[in-house]
């Protein structure tokens, strides 16, 4: 094989050989194939797509190029949640320590920011001393002690994606759903849990614009799953307006805190709640989503939730003084409030431009050397529906720097519509499940 033909049949539109993906494949993890190889194959993926045959050898072939994650030794069933990306999105730093108080392990190979998009890593690198690397032992450590692990992919674990990740932020290649499929599916089928929930995003903040190809991706995913002999549940959510009222990591971990200590605002409670009941749904721990909803909301009032996030934080040498008194997080020298400019009520809070105003202000990457001030952010943003009267504020700015400041007021002021009457109807939050009984 050789790779220029590989990239030549792609651009072309024919379906590639099982033998060509996965040499390919192999020689990028390698480093037998240059990034400008495989930045050409994806820009060919990319623009021809590939068969669902093809989409699973992709998977197979990117999971297989590294360890993989035995988790049978652990005394619980596992599962796992992963999101494909948006603003404000912390359901996972709430997600495994609470279902992991309900009897589930749950083992999270997470990734950094795409995009607009922020990283659960990125995230919990805000917390002093968090590490985001841990071997496969001592993830599975981290796992036997206290149930739930969130990590990072080392060289060990699908070496071939962690590359490829980082190679499509920076070559316009990451809205595709032959790679987003092969991407999550991979490093998720490598961390060995035997379940996994998708929570699949779509609109303005999100890499699928429209319902119609959230809804691919996440039939292309549960199929995959499915094929592999995992149990998997797919939830089509909306991205529209940020998730949560803070974005920006260390304003994040904050509102996750809040939220395990039954604070946290009602839009970002409910996707974690229905992606927590269909994990416990899935490992068994509960009968009906009904069941495993009041499992859940118990386990949250109890506090226990909160100090299984504080025990694995430990375990991961993070700081967690910080968590109990957050206000020793990362903190940006220059707080300003944006406000309205007419009395009404919000119609729009637009997700695309709230994240390029936390990119903006130094929340994002916009190259994959680039390091993300974690201070920075939006905090205390309003919600569509809300009634606000002239000089009201409707979110604050956190900078560390000036010019950022006032290039990221400009963005964030276009985020925002304000109008005399609320509208007809308010958006569903939650779209659609689906199973592979729904195939």
């Amino acid at each position: 094989m050789l790779p220029q033909w590989v990239i030549e049949e792609k651009r072309d539109g024919h379906p590639l050989s099982e033998s060509d993906i996965r040499e390919f494949i192999h020689g990028y993890a390698v480093g037998d194939i240059p990034d400008y190889q495989m930045a050409a194959l994806a820009m060919a993926i990319y623009f021809k797509g590939m068969t669902f045959e093809e989409v699973t050898v992709l998977t197979d072939a990117m999971m297989r190029s590294g360890e993989l994650i035995d988790t049978h030794s652990l005394e619980w069933p596992t599962a796992d949640k992963h999101s494909t990306g948006g603003i404000g999105d912390k359901v996972s730093l709430v997600l495994a320590p609470l279902v992991a108080c309900c009897g589930v392990a749950v083992p999270m190979l997470s990734g950094r920011g795409l995009g607009i998009t922020g990283g659960t890593l990125d995230k919990l690198e805000s917390i002093p001393g968090y590490c985001t690397n841990l071997s496969p032992e001592a993830f599975l450590e981290t796992l036997a002690a206290c149930g739930c692990s969130i990590t990072g992919q080392t060289a060990e674990l699908a070496p071939a994606d962690k590359k490829l990740y980082a190679l499509r932020d920076v070559t316009g290649t990451v809205p595709s759903i032959p790679l987003i499929s092969a991407s999550i599916m991979s490093k998720k089928l490598a961390e060995g849990a035997a379940n996994l929930v998708l929570d699949v995003k779509w609109g303005q903040g999100a890499f699928m614009k429209t319902l119609d190809e959230a809804r691919e991706l996440a039939c292309t995913m549960v199929a995959i799953g499915h094929s592999m002999g995992r149990g998997i549940t797919a939830i089509l959510t909306d991205m529209n307006q940020p998730l949560g009222c803070a974005a920006g990591n260390s304003l994040e971990v904050v509102e996750t805190v809040e939220a395990l200590q039954g604070r946290g605002p009602a839009d970002l409670m409910e996707v974690t709640l229905a992606l927590s009941a269909e994990m416990l749904l899935l490992a068994g721990k509960s009968h009906s989503l009904d069941a495993a909803r009041k499992i859940l909301m118990d386990t949250l009032a109890s506090g226990a939730a909160f100090e299984k996030f504080k025990t694995m934080v430990r375990l991961q040498g993070g700081d967690v003084i910080v968590l109990d008194d957050p206000s020793r997080l990362p903190q940006a020298v220059f707080v300003e409030s944006l406000v309205a400019d007419a009395d009404g009520v919000v119609t729009e809070v637009n997700a695309d431009r709230i994240g390029r105003g936390v990119m903006l202000l130094g929340g994002g990457r916009v190259q994959v050397t680039d390091i993300i001030d974690p201070a920075v952010g939006i905090s205390e943003l309003c919600k569509i529906g809300a009634w606000v009267t002239k000089g009201q504020p409707l979110l604050k700015l956190h900078a560390n720097a000036e010019d950022k400041l006032s290039a990221a007021q400009s963005m964030v002021s276009r985020a925002i519509t304000i109008s005399p009457s609320a509208p007809t109807s308010s958006p569903s939050l939650i779209v659609e499940t689906i199973r592979p009984k729904d195939l």
